[in-house]
């Protein structure tokens, strides 16, 4: 691929698993779930030759909160719009098309379906990988070699 691609992260579900086998929230001040975030995945997803996009409600705060604990710099966040799309789609699946405009992007999140891949095959203009995170575990060695192959054209 010529240009970079861009890398969709959702926070809840890949970043911040939900499962029983996930780190078990500490008792304190702020978000408990934050416990849940492995901060290797800092480096894991700076090394991913794409450029790095926030796409989460979590809106600036995960450059805030999310990305300095994982030891990212502060990352460009998608803002989204108060309207919910018809058809079936996911609410950020047209969001992100718009966003990345002609270029190729991963789009990482527990949510995505195939009506969001079927409608991001036809309507977006470059490669997409529409990529699901099993929320119960988030982001598995086995999804970085799967995103990483797909990036480097294997």
């Amino acid at each position: 691929m010529s240009v970079r691609p861009l890398i969709f992260l959702d926070v809840d579900g890949p970043l911040i698993p939900f499962g029983a086998g996930a780190a078990r929230p500490a008792a304190g001040a702020g978000n408990p779930l934050l416990a849940r975030l492995d901060p290797r995945h800092g480096s894991r997803l700076w090394a991913l030759p794409g450029d790095l996009v926030w796409a989460t409600t979590w809106s600036t705060e995960a450059n805030d909160v999310v990305g300095r604990r994982l030891g990212l710099p502060e990352l460009p966040v998608v803002d989204w719009p108060d309207d919910d799309p018809a058809g079936g789609l996911h609410w950020k699946t047209r969001t992100l098309s718009g966003w990345a405009g002609d270029r190729p992007f991963v789009w990482l999140d527990d949510e995505i379906g195939p009506a969001d891949r079927s409608w991001l095959a036809v309507h977006h203009p470059a490669p997409v990988l529409a990529y699901r995170v099993d929320p119960a575990r988030g982001l598995t060695d086995g999804d970085y070699a799967a995103v990483r192959d797909w990036l480097t054209g294997r």
